[in-house]
């Protein structure tokens, strides 16, 4: 490891009364503390998402807005999470990860607070917008404190997996919390999230600090780097939700693509020629880090594709209530349960890699299994899906964030947990993009039984989707395989 100092270590006074640990996974009190103030913020980010989402037919109910400006509300938090991630992951490592991620979460919670006093539809977008700009910049700043204070092996395995399941514990418990706050009033869906965040701020002021005897070096902000790149993520993230509305013609659409890849071309020149780089192209090398990105972004994909369908057919078409839609997938949720508990073992048994691809598969097992559904399906025909799927997310989404996370320098975990989280979230938008232009290409008359149709011709492609990140990851486990064959052979040949 160098000369790199983790706060919570074997020995440190930090973590327990003696000076050495029985087992070399255990943690003590401030580092549980820790783990609990990060686990919660992305418990937050989680939650807060999953709780719009279901209130939104009350928001348009209540404000009478229309169906574009409902879709904005959603968009506007993708644009500025997606827009802003890699800047805020650079920002972390540049400029301290314990203030970004106590500030952002201080704009957070008052533009959360604001979206739950809103009276005009603009006033939730731009909520919404900086929201998700806060959300960009906390979410790979805490991510990054845990890649920094706990050693590579057993112990950042174990928090990085309690720190993946609590974030998917948030999504899955926001369709139900969010179900149930909305009959009270939907404002409630936006002041929840205030209080849990005072909450979180007031521990992580306590709780986390800065690494003792850490040296600052000065750093200068890559302005031009950081413009370009901006720029590029938004508008590709404009472009991917506008696919949502094939309708509203392509012209814009493909505008923006263009203008976005043209943006993170000029950007790639920049950072070449930059004696101070934003992002170190070199980094993009790691075949690790690209295959868990590309995985993370078409699981995500297929995921949030696969949930947004379900939602649809249980509302629209079958005529189920929110809270009723909210309980049928809490069933996904059981990886907010194994993956604290039950993945470190698998991990550690059989390796990250392996543990991702039988996750992926288990996903297209489920998406599989749900393609026969019909208008009188039972909640019991439905049901092996979700339990498959939660147990496929508990064994996949942790270990990516490992693989996605190890053998970084410290001074670029920041930027390493922003690529996994834009890759996250520009998956999750095109996965829901995908999902919506097939089911409204397949409608039909409009009849319930073409509108069927239209689900199961959507549903093959979060199956897709997932398929496809098993070979990702199916490819590097062959060349780890291939590689360590060659190094056997090389190593028996002087003993030959």
């Amino acid at each position: 490891m160098g000369n790199r100092r983790f706060p919570f270590t074997e020995g440190d006074p930090i973590l327990s009364n003696s000076q050495t640990l029985p087992r070399a996974d255990r943690m003590g009190g401030r580092a549980w503390g820790v783990l609990v103030v990060l686990c919660g913020a992305i418990f937050l980010e989680g939650i807060d998402v999953a709780m719009l989402n279901v209130a939104l037919p009350s928001i348009r109910a209540e404000l009478g807005l229309s169906t574009a400006t409902l879709s904005g509300v959603v968009s506007a938090y993708v644009l500025g999470y997606g827009g802003f991630m890699l800047l805020g992951g650079r920002a972390a490592d540049m400029y301290g990860r314990r203030r970004m991620f106590i500030a952002w979460l201080v704009v957070f919670l008052v533009f959360s607070g604001l979206g739950g006093f809103a009276t005009e539809g603009w006033m939730l977008l731009l909520a919404r917008f900086v929201t998700g700009v806060a959300a960009a910049f906390m979410t790979p700043a805490g991510l990054s404190i845990i890649t920094t204070s706990f050693e590579e092996g057993p112990k950042r395995n174990k928090a990085l997996l309690f720190y993946a399941g609590t974030g998917a514990g948030g999504f899955s418990l926001g369709l139900v919390i969010g179900g149930l706050l909305t009959r009270i009033d939907w404002r409630w869906v936006f002041f929840t999230p205030v209080i849990l965040s005072a909450v979180i701020l007031l521990a992580a002021l306590w709780l986390i600090k800065e690494p003792a005897g850490e040296e600052r070096v000065p750093r200068r902000l890559d302005l031009p780097g950081a413009l370009t790149v901006t720029v590029a993520m938004l508008l590709i993230a404009y472009a991917v939700v506008r696919l949502e509305h094939p309708g509203q013609g392509w012209g814009w659409t493909l505008a923006s693509f263009a203008g976005g890849v043209a943006a993170l071309t000029a950007f790639v020149v920049v950072e070449r020629r930059s004696p101070a780089p934003l992002v170190r192209l070199g980094i993009l090398k790691s075949g690790p880090l690209v295959r868990a990105n590309v995985s993370a972004l078409l699981f995500a994909g297929s995921f949030f594709g696969f949930q947004f369908l379900v939602t649809l057919y249980l509302q629209e078409l079958r005529g189920w209530s929110t809270l009723e839609t909210s309980l049928a997938l809490l069933a996904v949720g059981i990886d907010a349960i194994l993956a604290p508990t039950l993945t470190p073992r698998l991990v550690a048994r059989f390796g990250n890699t392996r543990l991702i691809f039988g996750g992926l598969v288990l996903a297209a097992v489920a998406y599989a299994l749900f393609l026969p559904l019909d208008l009188d399906w039972t909640y019991a025909a439905m049901f092996p899906s979700m339990i498959i799927l939660g147990l496929g997310f508990a064994l996949a989404y942790g270990p990516l964030t490992i693989v996605a996370t190890d053998g970084i320098a410290e001074d670029e975990q920041g930027l390493a947990g922003g690529l996994l989280y834009t890759a996250f979230q520009f998956g999750a938008a095109l996965g829901l993009s995908a999902v919506t232009a097939v089911n409204v290409a397949a409608l039909g008359d409009g009849s319930r039984e073409a509108a069927l149709g239209g689900f199961r011709a959507a549903l093959v492609v979060p199956l897709v989707m997932a398929v496809l990140a098993a070979i990702v990851i199916a490819s590097g486990r062959q060349r780890v395989s291939a590689k360590e064959a060659r190094l056997a052979s090389e190593e028996a040949i002087p003993a030959s």
